[in-house]
């Protein structure tokens, strides 16, 4: 499928799912939402690779290799960007998880010895800049106490876990891994990672029935892990983990955009010239060239 289209996929749809994120919160523990998600989703791929007969084995080594996929880039990761937000202003936690770019580059370059262009580099530096620019009222309110060190760390440690789980599903994708078999059983192994955290921690394993929950966990299974993570992990395998992670930067910015439809979020000039600054560096980013 053409990259572009893939990347409009990745950042429309992980932009407009901190809305039904929202409804999450609440009766059930972040972990297990999460775990539900990823258990919802896996299941949902399954049946259609199963109907289509697409099930296609893996050996023992790569079943390793997608579990550790699944461990960093469907469950752990979100542990501690979760942790992380009940500290830290939700524009920090944007502004830390966007250094993914760069940690892509430079596992990649260390993992998998990918190549590195300068212009990826210039690009990613750009739209860095820009998400501070963007986030710049909420970076300027931090303050360095015990707990928002612990939690900037927390969300420093989700990061690198997310990019990790890149380099994973990168690795995968290169030695001819199916996608969606590699995300079935990714998420398959996220989830029972959770619950069993879930269980050891003495976190109670319930469901919320109410239409909310459940309609907003359908929406996060269904377009935001099997459709994004599809799109995603695909362009991770066509463009590289580095040139990929952009829409990390990317997808904040459509929160944004979608909050000032729908509740009248007031842009700053500041925030218009990081906003520029984003696209620009998107630009470069996504021109030719792996990275």
């Amino acid at each position: 499928m053409n990259n572009l289209l893939l990347y409009v996929i990745t950042v429309v749809i992980w932009g407009s799912t901190w809305i039904a994120i929202k409804f999450q919160l609440g009766t059930v523990a972040p972990m297990v939402s999460i775990a539900h998600r990823s258990m919802l989703a896996a299941l949902l791929i399954f049946l259609y690779l199963v109907l289509r007969r697409r099930l296609s084995p893996l050996s023992g080594r790569d079943h390793g290799m997608v579990f550790m996929q699944g461990l960093c880039l469907f469950s752990g990761n979100y542990i501690f960007i979760y942790a992380a937000s009940a500290e830290l202003p939700s524009g920090l936690v944007a502004v830390v998880f966007s250094t993914q770019v760069i940690l892509n580059m430079v596992n990649g370059a260390i993992f998998l010895r990918l190549p590195t262009s300068s212009m990826t580099l210039l690009g990613a530096g750009i739209g860095l800049v820009g998400m501070l620019a963007v986030f710049l009222p909420q970076v300027e309110s931090f303050s360095l106490t015990d707990a928002s060190l612990r939690a900037l760390l927390l969300c420093f440690l989700g990061t690198c876990c997310a990019s990790f789980g890149n380099i994973f599903a990168a690795r995968n994708s290169r030695d001819g891994l199916p996608v969606l078999v590699c995300n079935a059983w990714g998420m398959l192994y996220g989830a029972v990672t959770l619950y069993a955290a879930a269980l050891l921690t003495g976190t109670p394993i319930v469901l919320d029935w109410n239409v909310s929950y459940i309609a907003s966990l359908l929406y996060l299974a269904i377009f935001g892990s099997v459709i994004a993570f599809w799109a995603y992990v695909t362009l991770i395998g066509q463009i590289g983990p580095g040139r990929a992670a952009y829409s990390s930067l990317m997808f904040p910015v459509v929160a944004l955009l979608i909050s000032t439809l729908f509740e009248g979020y007031q842009w700053t000039l500041a925030g218009l010239a990081g906003f520029a600054l984003v696209l620009a560096g998107n630009w470069l980013v996504m021109q030719r060239g792996k990275g």
